[in-house]
C-alpha cells in the first residue's frame, strides 16, 4: 500500500518532527509512505469570510496539484465520520482490497479545508469535534496509521 500525506505548511518544532520521523520509520515495515508539505498562505488575524475562502482557495489548488486522479483521498474533518483504531484498520484493509491501495490523507492550515479540497475527497475522517493544530494531528494521524497496520496483521500494540 502507498500512503502519501499531505499537509499545509512546515513543521518546525523539533518535539514534533521527532514524533513523525520515528512513525514515519516504523511505517517502512508495512507501506510505502510519501509526506508533502504546501506552503500555507501568510494571512493577518482578522479576515473577512470571503479573505478566509480565498486563502483556503490558494491553498487548495497546492493541496489538489499534488493528488493524482488514481488516488484514494482522505481528509481530516472536524465533521468527518469517526472511527475507532480498528474501524480504521478495517477501512485500510478494505480499501486495499478493493483496489485503493494508494491513499492520500490530508491535513488542512489553520483555516481548514477549501471547498475544493473537500469536493475532491472520497471519505471525511475525524478524530474528535476538537479543533487541533497540524503538526499534532500529523503526529496522531501517522500513529494510527501505524496503528492500523499493526492491527491489521494481528500484530501487538497498546490497546
Amino acid at each position: 500500500m502507498r500512503i502519501t500525506l499531505i499537509t499545509v505548511g512546515k513543521i518546525k518544532e523539533k518535539y514534533f518532527m521527532g514524533a513523525i520521523d520515528e512513525y514515519a520509520k516504523r511505517l517502512t515495515k508495512y507501506c510505502s509512505l510519501q509526506m508533502i508539505e504546501v506552503p500555507d498562505e501568510k494571512a493577518p488575524e482578522i479576515l473577512s469570510e470571503k479573505e478566509m475562502e480565498q486563502i483556503k482557495d490558494k491553498e487548495g489548488r497546492r493541496i489538489l496539484s499534488k493528488i493524482k486522479e488514481t488516488q484514494y483521498v482522505i481528509t481530516l474533518e472536524i465533521k468527518g465520520k469517526q472511527l475507532t483504531s480498528e474501524g480504521l484498520s478495517e477501512k485500510m484493509a478494505a480499501l486495499g482490497l478493493e483496489g485503493n491501495s494508494d491513499v492520500v490523507f490530508v491535513i488542512g492550515g489553520s483555516l481548514g479545508l477549501s471547498n475544493l479540497v473537500l469536493n475532491r475527497s472520497n471519505f471525511a475522517l475525524s478524530f474528535s469535534e476538537m479543533t487541533f493544530p497540524h503538526q499534532l494531528m500529523k503526529v496522531v494521524l501517522l500513529e494510527q496509521v501505524y496503528r492500523g497496520f499493526r492491527i491489521m496483521k494481528g500484530e501487538p500494540y497498546h490497546k
